[in-house]
């Protein structure tokens, strides 16, 4: 179905997104923490690339597999990692990378389930 690719084609789209993002803190945190929000204490920048290896295998999973169900769980862990970061964004010197994070798990969250592939409708046998 023409509307099915589409929809696949999008969900990797946005899945590579979502990878190369990952990669980018892994290959270079302190260049993104810098780049993004330099106040962010020298003791919680660990963090980093830790979000950057669970950007690259979530994604990479929704690129291999880019089903209505994977894409859901994908959404469940942006959801969550969204709401960690509420309480973090009330610190001065964590808001802006909270924000940042937060913000853009949530988009995640939210656009990627909109534009996933649906569920395949099983048909019934009717009966006449």
């Amino acid at each position: 179905m023409i509307v099915d690719d589409r929809r696949r084609r999008l969900t990797r789209l946005l899945s590579g997104a979502g990878a190369a993002a990952g990669l980018t803190l892994l290959a270079a945190p302190g260049r993104v923490v810098d780049a993004l929000c330099p106040e962010l204490p020298g003791s919680r920048r660990w963090a980093v690339p830790l979000l950057g290896a669970r950007l690259v295998v979530q994604h990479a999973t929704v690129l291999a597999v880019p089903t209505p169900r994977v894409v859901r769980g994908g959404s469940v862990v942006d959801l969550l990692h969204a709401a960690s970061m509420v309480p973090l964004a009330r610190s001065a010197p964590h808001r802006r990378a909270a924000v940042i994070s937060g913000a853009v798990a949530a988009g995640y969250a939210l656009l990627a389930p909109a534009v996933a592939p649906r569920p395949e409708r099983r048909q019934v046998s009717g009966r006449r």
